[in-house]
């Protein structure tokens, strides 16, 4: 039986809790063929990434577009359509993955658990405006490179929302240095080391 933490026991539902328990299955099956997380880690795998991902869930704003960018295994951004699906947010995901068996298994996963959400198989300097309210990423790349996605992809008014690990403050001082923005640091409850960063009105210089 999985046990759900206690600073998530109020938004997670019964139904919610089995489309998660879904989706561990498939990934734990797709993970043995194509190495979507480490072998080391998949014994973690409800604290470590599916429990870590709903933090972003839980402190997200209400959205019409949410745009994850390298999506991998689905964290956050399938972890997040299905909280979405269980309580009836009408938010629609884009997950962009350029490896074409992840981006394989995230069809999959979004077909089997029927999720408002669509894959696309590219890179994410290669899109034109994704137009997205809510832009998402975890462990892509430093905070200057994913600002340059977030000013590309993100409309006026949005927000980004980036799980960090114990460097992030370090990463927060080097995007200060060409970026201005608003941000809230949310202590991770997985890693007391790690962060999620709440990110808005960014502006280049």
């Amino acid at each position: 039986m999985t046990i759900v933490p206690d600073w998530l026991d109020e938004i997670v539902s019964r139904e919610t809790l089995e489309d998660l328990e879904k989706f561990h299955a498939l990934f734990l099956r797709w993970n043995a063929k194509i190495n979507l997380v480490s072998r080391s880690s998949a014994p973690e795998l409800w604290n470590r990434h599916i429990w870590d991902s709903a933090q972003v869930w839980q402190i997200a704003p209400k959205a019409a577009h949410w745009a994850d960018f390298g999506s991998g295994g689905g964290f956050p951004a399938i972890i997040c359509a299905i909280f979405a699906k269980n309580t009836n947010a009408e938010t629609r995901f884009t997950l962009v993955e350029s490896d074409q068996r992840k981006a394989t298994f995230l069809r999959t996963a979004l077909r089997e658990l029927d999720l408002n959400a669509t894959v696309v198989a590219k890179r994410v300097e290669s899109l034109d405006s994704l137009g997205a309210d809510i832009i998402s990423a975890r462990a892509l790349s430093r905070l200057t490179d994913l600002f340059e996605f977030v000013a590309q992809h993100m409309t006026p008014g949005g927000q980004a929302l980036f799980p960090k690990g114990e460097i992030w403050q370090t990463e927060l001082e080097e995007a200060q240095k060409t970026w201005t923005f608003d941000y809230k640091a949310h202590t991770s409850h997985t890693d007391a080391q790690a962060a999620v960063l709440q990110v808005k009105e960014l502006k280049r210089g």
